[in-house]
């Protein structure tokens, strides 16, 4: 196996969406190596100037474009963003054979869109991408969250001191309570702790905000951690919201089934249309909102 990363960009020509990634054959056998380990996500942003990585995910399986007999799909699980976008070229650069020692970027390198990476150059990314301290994490989130630092120095090379590192790193990665601790993270900054169905931000007498990060699609039911598949709600509407007596639709429009005992409109946002964030890239994906809508809402 091999880690690797993938380019994507907004309205790229291939058929990529989440948790998928569409790819010519030429990519195949570099693809094919990284089956079954992880990947970071790489390519330009709305409104930012660079490149940047933005998230990881883990290869499940390829399979044929049945469509297009030259291309394939790589099916993705885990997928989780990072605390922030990381420029390519920050700390100068991640990966050795794109940015030279000198600054300087490797032409031929930049414009492979799948590249393999060592497991150093991804534990350095993903140090410097899910390091971000959180503003308002619960007590018993401070120490999940606490990444080792990685010093690249020349001393590092070496795979005795290395190794213990990125395996601790990878265990992060795959840690079901580090990933909630992100996963609310995220979702509390970038709906800047509010509720998305009340418009109510409540914060408690220590500072802590007590809006939660709501899952749309359920990590038992195959959802991931990407800031896409969550909403930030409070307790008793998360509550509704898991079991069904809410949900939400394309147009964020507050949708409230027919099984509550009674109508619970007072205590939604007066237009009943949900606050999402203003960057498209946060709010909440259509197919995740659907799978919500097919299998949890009580219509």
């Amino acid at each position: 196996m091999a880690k690797a990363i993938f380019y994507h960009k907004a309205g790229s020509i291939y058929d990529d969406a989440l948790g998928r990634y569409h790819f010519p054959k030429t990519y195949l056998s570099r693809v094919s190596q990284a089956v079954g380990d992880w990947i970071i996500y790489y390519g330009p942003l709305p409104g930012l100037k660079s490149r940047y990585y933005s998230g990881l995910a883990r290869i499940n399986r390829v399979s044929p474009d049945p469509l297009k007999s030259d291309h394939f799909y790589a099916f993705l699980d885990d997928y989780l963003d990072f605390d922030r976008p990381v420029d390519y070229v920050e700390q100068g650069g991640f990966e050795k054979q794109l940015v030279r020692p000198d600054g300087t970027i490797n032409p031929g390198r930049s414009v492979q869109a799948v590249r393999i990476i060592d497991d150093r150059e991804f534990a350095a990314i993903v140090q410097v991408g899910l390091s971000e301290p959180d503003e308002w994490p619960a007590r018993t989130d401070a120490q999940a969250i606490d990444l080792p630092r990685l010093e690249l120095d020349e001393t590092a090379q070496t795979p005795f001191l290395f190794e213990p590192i990125e395996r601790t790193i990878l265990q992060q990665t795959i840690n079901r309570p580090f990933r909630d601790a992100k996963f609310k993270q995220h979702i509390r900054q970038v709906y800047d702790r509010t509720c998305a169905f009340t418009g109510l931000r409540l914060i408690n007498g220590g500072g802590r905000p007590e809006v939660e990060a709501a899952h749309i699609v359920p990590v038992e039911r195959g959802g991931n951690d990407s800031i896409q598949n969550g909403l930030a709600l409070s307790g008793t509407v998360h509550w509704m919201f898991d079991r069904g007596l809410l949900s939400i639709a394309d147009d964020y429009k507050i949708l409230q089934s027919r099984h509550l005992n009674e109508d619970i409109s007072h205590m939604l946002a007066r237009d009943l249309i949900a606050k999402v964030p203003a960057e498209p890239r946060h709010r909440p994906h259509p197919a995740y909102m659907a799978w919500h809508r097919d299998n949890i809402f009580k219509q």
